[in-house]
């Protein structure tokens, strides 16, 4: 299957200032992580055991409205997701779509240009994860007033990652 679609990781920027302060205003604190799997959202893929890592507060769609200039309003949200808590050099082009592994579920929230929400979708992942991700994504785009999509965990509603507009 050919992903078409691009997972973006959290921005580095933006790794910088929650490697020191969360969007919660808490300072970060780091960890060896003595199992792994933890699901880092600055490399989109799992931790390895012994890796130090951090779990921080982010707010993904607050972040991007101070650069495109919407106003998500009610919809701004903040959770906790993984972190390296030095510079990781983001991901390294694996494949498929991350964190996306059969038999997993996952919802696709999709935003307008003014970072309401628009609707959104559970995913049963099923045997073939990559091509129900790259289905529910071709289904966003589809529709003119979708800017972005943010792909969760069903089962926490944990943000893994965000794909724009093509």
């Amino acid at each position: 299957m050919t992903i078409r679609y691009r997972a973006r990781p959290i921005e580095e920027a933006a790794l910088k200032e929650l490697r020191v302060r969360d969007d919660a205003g808490r300072e970060c604190a780091p960890y060896a992580d003595r199992e792994g799997g933890a699901p880092l959202r600055c490399c989109l893929r799992p931790s390895v055991a012994g890796e130090r890592i951090a779990l921080v507060s982010y707010a993904p769609l607050r972040r991007w409205a101070a650069v495109t200039g919407a106003d998500p309003g009610a919809y701004d949200e903040q959770g906790p997701v993984f972190v390296h808590t030095e510079d990781c050099g983001g991901p390294t082009g694996g494949r498929g779509y991350p964190f996306a592994r059969a038999g997993a579920q996952r919802t696709a929230r999709r935003y307008s240009s003014r970072g309401h929400i628009l609707g959104g979708r559970v995913l049963d992942l099923g045997d073939d994860p990559d091509r129900v991700v790259g289905r529910a994504l071709d289904e966003a785009f589809a529709d003119p007033d979708v800017a972005l999509v943010q792909i969760r965990a069903a089962e926490f509603g944990c943000f893994h990652y965000e794909v724009r507009r093509p």
